[in-house]
């Protein structure tokens, strides 16, 4: 079915193709009729004129020499424009046989004997050839036909070819010219190829050519079957022969663990392309043999044809086709291999400057990579808008059409993908942070571990995997906490609040001692604490530290914490964050136990009366 429909669409192209040479043949003929119609009332003219001249020539008498010779002059005149008038229908009709197609005149057989190019009084070119192919078929039905009775005759200004008294065609001067003889000589022609194609088609279609012809029929029939007969009996013994072999042949068709085919799959695969194996040659066979019973009658000759060329001609088009677009498939691979190797050795020099061997004053390092997408992608952009012109199709309405569509639905429905791609572009050169990176987007902190053109992904201390779209990260602020980290420190802080009761210095140089007792805490710079307010009931200290650990804050924020307590602790200090509320009298300390000495006893209530009046 799609060889069929590939094949009527050929042929409505080729249809469509014939058309519209048949409309330049046309109107090129009609055009070259119109002047020959000017002509041909100049001739008749020109003869009327001649003929009287002719008659006052021989009216005169011999001593009337000074009127003779102005009518001789005048018949000459007339004679070269006669030469002239035939070189110039010559040379017109030498023009015409490039681009101009006669009307086919069929014989019996429907075979083409020759071609009618012009017209002759009101009769067009092909009005001409449908009246001799009627013509030609009606003395082909007359039983009685002698084909020896068939003479060329001379009339006025033509040669007709006559049988009894029916006048088949005729020759004009016009004929003769488009095939370059004399009229008499083509008349002859023509008579003896009409002549011919009667008494062959009389001959074929006899009852013994018609008796052999389908002996020959039944015998391709039964040659035919036979093939037919003997492919089947081929392919049985085939799959007995596969089915025997299948257990040393057929394997499991695996890659590591995964298994793509299983051995009874395979086999199933192979039964069914054997299957259309065989009908593609059944399917092949019967075209063949449908051609060959079609050429043996001579009325289905055109039929056979017909049924190979449905088939050939697609591929031949096909083949034109390719072999017509040979040197644009040839510009295409330079233009790719060109490219495929200017874009290695740019990939090459951002390489390098990724590696700082080369290095470009105010470039850094880490844009190489981002660099080096964004100029692949350009070239290939460009190497795209050079190759476009050369594909197949590419100047068609349809082509262009379907390509606007596409960029149409792109541009509508990918508008907040581009914003993203181009946040991450501007996110690139910025340089905010890099792979590895601690940092705080959108209350979500973590580690980045993947950074494209849309997104920023974001592992969390608790292997969170955040995705955050490069929109967003260009919207918001981002806290980065490495990019400092290893040379100057990262500054740790938290704040305690401790009551009036117990002296600054004493919880300042606390906080300072925890600070030091915690691991990843640099000792140089030193720690300090800032008192940053004095509450109603308390004063916030804070501890700032240095460290060079940015990944590791939970750790050392929890060690820090934990050291604090400790210290406070020891020394006696109570926390009183977040508010606490104690009446000391007769209430245990927050202080726990195992900092306490032994001899701590809970203090009792205290009344203190005072009375200035004693009984």
């Amino acid at each position: 079915m799609f060889l069929l429909l590939f094949s009527i669409t050929s042929r409505a192209q080729t249809d469509s193709l014939i058309l519209k040479n048949d409309s330049i043949n046309r109107v090129a003929l009609e055009n070259y009729n119109l002047k020959l119609k000017e002509v041909e009332s100049q001739i008749i003219a020109d003869s009327i004129k001649k003929a009287e001249l002719e008659a006052q020539l021989l009216k005169l008498k011999t001593t009337d020499n000074l009127q003779k010779e102005d009518l001789l002059r005048q018949l000459k005149t007339i004679e070269e424009s006669d030469k002239n008038r035939i070189a110039n229908k010559k040379s017109q009709i030498d023009s015409l046989r490039q681009t101009a197609k006669g009307y086919p005149v069929k014989g019996v057989l429907e075979d083409t004997l020759f071609l009618i190019y012009s017209k002759i009084g009101a009769s067009t070119p092909s009005e001409r050839a449908i009246n001799i192919s009627r013509k030609i078929r009606k003395l082909y039905e007359d039983d009685f036909l002698n084909a020896d009775s068939l003479l060329v005759m001379r009339s006025e200004n033509t040669f007709d070819l006559v049988y009894k008294d029916m006048i088949i065609m005729s020759v004009s001067e016009n004929d003769a010219i488009w095939y370059g003889k004399s009229i008499a000589e083509l008349a002859g022609e023509f008579n003896e190829t009409v002549k011919n194609s009667i008494v062959k088609a009389k001959n074929e279609n006899s009852w013994l050519k018609l008796s052999i012809r389908i002996g020959l029929v039944l015998v391709v029939i039964i040659i035919a079957w036979f093939i037919i007969w003997l492919v089947g009996k081929v392919f049985l013994r085939f799959l007995r022969f596969i089915d025997a072999k299948k257990d040393k042949w057929v394997k499991d068709l695996s890659y590591k663990d995964y298994t793509f085919l299983t051995a009874e799959q395979e086999m199933q695969v192979i039964l069914f392309l054997v299957k259309i194996f065989r009908w593609l040659v059944y399917v092949i066979l019967l075209y063949i043999s449908i051609p060959i019973i079609f050429s043996i009658f001579p009325f289905s000759r055109n039929w056979a044809d017909a049924l190979i060329n449905l088939i050939w001609s697609p591929f031949k088009i096909v083949l034109f086709a390719i072999w017509d677009y040979l040197p644009n498939l040839f510009s295409i691979l330079v233009i790719y291999f060109v490219m495929k190797y200017f874009i290695r050795f740019v990939r090459y020099i951002f390489h390098e400057i990724e590696a700082e061997k080369l290095k470009i004053s105010g470039f850094h390092s880490d844009w190489a990579i981002p660099t080096y997408s964004i100029v692949k992608f350009l070239l290939y952009a460009f190497m795209f808008v050079l190759i476009f012109p050369h594909l197949p199709g590419s100047d068609s309405n349809i082509f262009k059409g379907v390509s606007v569509f596409i960029g149409i639905l792109f541009s509508l429905g990918s508008s907040s993908a581009i914003a993203n791609m181009v946040a991450g572009l501007v996110i690139t050169y910025m340089r905010p942070f890099k792979i590895g990176d601690r940092i705080n987007i959108s209350n979500v902190t973590g580690d980045v571990i993947e950074k494209t053109l849309l997104v920023t992904r974001i592992r969390t201390i608790k292997n969170e995997v955040v995705t955050i779209p490069n929109a967003s990260v260009l919207n918001g602020n981002t806290v980065n906490y490495s990019v400092e980290a290893k040379e100057k420190g990262l500054i740790i802080y938290t704040t305690v609040t401790i009551g009036y009761d117990v002296p600054w210095k004493n919880v300042h140089q606390v906080l300072i001692d925890a600070a030091h007792r915690t691991a990843m805490i640099n000792k140089e710079p030193k720690p300090f604490v800032l008192q940053t307010s004095l509450e109603d009931f308390y004063v916030s200290y804070q501890i700032n530290a240095y460290t060079n650990e940015a990944s590791k804050q939970a750790l050392i924020y929890s060690n820090l914490h934990q050291n604090i307590q400790d210290l406070c602790n020891e020394r006696g200090i109570e926390i009183l964050s977040p508010h606490y509320r104690a009446a000391r009298d007769g209430n245990m300390t927050t202080i726990p136990a195992d900092y306490l000495p032994e001899d701590y006893k809970m203090p009792g209530f205290n009344v203190i009366i005072e009375n200035d009046k004693i009984p």
